[in-house]
């Protein structure tokens, strides 16, 4: 491993030693918040950056307010909460045949009002998990060996496990945090399985945690619940003897992605959990709160795993499978997507 890193470590500290020059390196997400930084410190150190966002003209001018080139940046248009969205913007990419050096599944939705995407899912599941799976297994073929994929997990896993029979809280009241939390948790179950599908054809992928920044993530909560949550992670650390909760700058946030796609270790950081530029505990223990670190047992249980990447299958009316194709990087057309369209089980 390469020199310690830590809470307060920046993008620019992480990437202080690294050669990321020419690299070409996709992010979620990249018009504000940690995929606007991610895209920063990547651009800014030579990085060649495919940012995606579901509105392009706040993206352009998010990164021209940054100060960046857009020589270096790409921009895609994509919705992840719209599965034609995540189709077309895959299938451009698919079609310039251009390699991939990281992945990082940065864009998210937290605790909304209740509601669907365009395709009837719950929109933190549906936009969080079911859009990124969808989007990265469709572009995975053009992943180098060698290269990784970031989840942008949460803390907020611990809210919840997922729910494979009532993912849309059809049959329990919609709470926003329990179904923040199941979207996170799926988001590190995605990553174990990606891990260990692909880990054989030189492809390994991880979960972040990135820390609490305010950034645009919470605009749905408001200043009065943002503030019960945050007195909330207090009184649980005050239970742990610890000092109250320290924001992150962006900076810090997006140090652990960069840290974990381009500094640790694959064999590391492949399949696991990581917040603070470092591998999590697992912390069975409940009544630690979700502000001390730590990953709880069922967001990295193989079985729970293998049954979401199946579930997500069914309802995306896709499979998935590199192992099944050429070398990742040489594979010059996926299935079509009508051929491998499956009727979501009634």
């Amino acid at each position: 491993m390469t020199k310690p890193f830590g809470f307060k470590s920046t993008t620019d500290d992480v990437l202080a030693e690294i050669d990321v020059t020419g690299k070409r390196i996709l992010v979620t997400g990249v018009s504000a918040g940690l995929g606007l930084e991610t895209t920063r410190a990547l651009a800014s150190h030579g990085a060649q950056v495919v940012g995606t966002a579901r509105d392009r003209d706040k993206a352009s001018k998010a990164l021209a307010e940054a100060g960046l080139d857009r020589s270096s940046i790409e921009l895609v248009e994509l919705d992840l909460a719209d599965l034609g969205s995540v189709r077309s913007a895959a299938d451009r990419l698919r079609m310039g045949r251009r390699p991939l050096d990281l992945v990082i599944a940065n864009a998210g939705v937290m605790a909304p009002p209740p509601g669907l995407t365009a395709d009837g899912f719950e929109t933190q599941f549906g936009t969080n998990h079911l859009g990124h799976f969808a989007f990265v297994n469709r572009i995975a073929a053009l992943m180098r060996p060698g290269s990784r994929l970031v989840m942008l997990a949460s803390s907020g896993h611990r809210f919840s496990d997922v729910d494979l029979m009532d993912p849309n809280f059809d049959k329990t009241p919609y709470d926003p945090f329990i179904a923040y939390g199941r979207s996170k948790t799926a988001n590190i179950l995605f990553a174990v399985e990606f891990d260990r599908r692909y880990r054989a054809l030189g492809l390994r992928a991880t979960a972040v945690h990135p820390g609490g920044i305010q950034t645009e993530l919470a605009r749905h909560m408001g200043a009065e619940r943002l503030q019960l949550l945050v007195d909330s992670i207090n009184a649980d650390l005050a239970k742990e003897g610890k000092p109250k909760m320290e924001w992150k700058t962006p900076q810090q946030g997006a140090a652990t992605t960069l840290w974990a796609g381009l500094v640790a270790d694959a064999d590391d950081v492949g399949g696991r959990y990581c917040e603070d530029c470092q591998v999590s505990p697992v912390v069975s223990d409940e009544s630690i709160g979700f502000a001390s670190p730590g990953v709880r047992p069922y967001a990295l249980d193989p079985e729970t795993a293998k049954a979401l990447w199946a579930k997500s299958e069914d309802w995306v009316s896709e499979t998935f499978d590199l192992r099944l194709e050429a070398t990742p990087v040489d594979a010059r057309a996926r299935r079509d997507p009508q051929e491998s369209r499956r009727n979501i089980p009634g």
